[in-house]
């Protein structure tokens, strides 16, 4: 037969509980890594409408892009 012994059951456990600890902070890496990109791409699209109501003298349109960009660095700490 190809019983395990408690101890070998025992290690297989723990060895699993790893692999599940391993994934959960490797998902954690990912999730934050895909939040971080899309704040970049957000503010990088703000600055850019930013620019161009700045160019067009647009005080009411800068006012309010710049309004939304200090809420998403407020909002996420930057």
């Amino acid at each position: 037969m190809n019983e395990k012994s408690y101890t070998e059951l025992m290690k297989l456990g723990a060895m699993k509980r790893n692999r599940m600890k391993e994934n959960f902070v490797l998902d954690l890496y990912i999730d934050m890594l895909l939040s971080e990109i899309q704040l970049t791409v957000e503010k990088e699209k703000l600055l850019r409408k930013i620019d161009l109501a700045i160019d067009r003298r647009d005080k009411k349109l800068f006012l309010r892009l710049s309004g939304q960009l200090k809420e998403i660095n407020k909002r996420f700490g930057t």
